[in-house]
């Protein structure tokens, strides 16, 4: 932006010098009025449809999250290990290696979208190269782009000033590849397609509905990956562009002549800071229109990348759990906060004292949920009062007992005394 902003300040430069040297240039405001509204709509019409590409970008991504860990789970969960087959003592360890390694091939599905949105098509890259060297694919067989020179000073230079003309083209590694590059996610998805066939016809994948949700995964990978292209190959029509740009520029200029009868000298740094805030929204647009890139406004696609990665190592870390294993653990406190016990301490006891303890623990979640609300409406006020009351009730408590206490010393005093009158009456009737 900052050629742009140079030249609107010597364009408002000059009709200010010659509106107060030479002639008054100075026009009517009501056209800043009427090209106001205009600008504006064309300006929010550009960022709330770049946004939306941004946002619906992001929601592909956080898609490709979900069903990454989804499909590894089912993999690693439920796709059994034949370790104890006679015939072929290394079948187990072959099913586990196969797994791991379709698990990598999710991962390196995420990082081949990447790249391919960054136009970047080939497999050798620090991420790729060691997880689909493996694979038959086109970018494989397209070995590695050749070296392109970096920009020199005088194109740095001309792009930090936002000249158009000095910006890269994206797509020259396409355009410059002397064998076909292929589609590397697809390829990757038609390697996992295989991968979870052969789970279906050797059986360790039985249940139809895992095979179902597999295969819906897999269907759901390939609309991501058409999704995020569609994004990225279809921007804001031409035609759009050129309008929202002439319009801008239009009103821009104009400024000046329109700002000068009230401003006089400040119509120079009004102008300057009108242009900055007009085109920088437009800039804005034109920044998130593809929010694939690498700069500091796209989409950090290598911490997208980078978490599923995470995520599926903490699937692999420990093998596939069983139920057993944890629900009858010593540690697994069923009842808690109402009860510390553990499940084989709740097994000595009966069904209806567990569901007895279970409608326990209801009504006393439900009388701290009130309480935790009463805090958070009324705050300290509302813990004084019920600290207060509780102390009452105390009080009150401990004076009835007290109470009792004296009552029962007293009726029991008279109680003996009733029963020695007694006896002596009896004693001396007897004589």
């Amino acid at each position: 932006m900052i050629l742009p902003l140079i030249f609107v300040g010597g364009w408002s430069s000059a009709i200010t010098c010659i509106s107060i040297y030479v002639h008054d240039l100075g026009i009517n405001s009501v056209l800043l009025t009427v090209l106001g509204f205009v600008v504006g709509l064309a300006l929010s019409f550009r960022s709330s449809t770049a946004y939306e590409r941004y946002n619906e970008g992001r929601k592909y991504w956080a898609q490709l999250a979900f069903v990454s860990q989804n499909l590894a789970r089912l993999i690693w969960v439920h796709a059994e290990e034949r370790h104890n087959n006679e015939a072929d003592p290394l079948l187990g360890k072959k099913d586990l290696l196969a797994k791991i390694s379709c698990l990598n091939m999710i991962v390196s599905f995420a990082n081949a979208l990447k790249h391919k949105l960054r136009f970047e098509p080939y497999a050798h890259y620090e991420d790729l190269q060691h997880s689909v060297s493996h694979l038959d694919t086109f970018a494989k067989r397209a070995g590695t782009p050749e070296d392109t020179k970096p920009p020199n000073a005088f194109k740095q230079l001309c792009k930090f000033l936002g000249v158009p003309m000095a910006e890269s083209n994206p797509r020259k590694l396409l355009k410059k590849a002397k064998k076909p590059v292929g589609n590397l996610p697809l390829e990757i998805l038609n390697h996992l397609s295989a991968y979870m066939k052969t789970l279906y016809e050797n059986e360790t994948l039985k249940a139809p509905i895992y095979q179902t949700q597999s295969l819906t995964a897999l269907s759901t990978l390939n609309d991501i990956l058409t999704g995020t292209d569609r994004i990225l190959q279809t921007p804001l029509p031409i035609a759009y562009s050129i309008a929202i740009g002439q319009i801008t520029w239009v009103y821009i200029l104009l400024l000046p002549f329109q700002l000068f009868k009230s401003l006089k000298w400040v119509t120079i740094p009004a102008s300057i800071f009108a242009a900055y805030v007009i085109l920088g929204i437009a800039l804005i647009g034109r920044e998130i229109e593809n929010p694939f890139g690498d700069d500091v406004n796209d989409l950090p696609l290598d911490s997208f990348c980078t978490q599923i990665q995470a995520d599926l190592d903490i699937i692999m870390a420990t093998p596939p759990p069983r139920a057993s294993s944890f629900l009858t653990s010593d540690e697994n406190e069923p009842l808690y906060p109402l009860s510390p016990m553990s499940t084989n301490a709740w097994l000595s006891r009966s069904v209806e004292e567990i569901r007895g303890a279970l409608g326990s623990r209801a009504s006393m979640n439900l009388r701290r949920g009130n309480e935790q609300w009463m805090d958070e409406q009324f705050g300290t006020a509302w813990r004084k009062s019920r600290d207060e009351g509780s102390r009452l009730r105390k009080s009150v408590s401990v004076h009835r007992e007290k109470k009792d206490v004296e009552q029962g010393v007293g009726g029991g005093g008279g109680a003996g005394a009733g029963a020695g009158a007694g006896g002596a009456a009896g004693g001396g009737g007897q004589e």
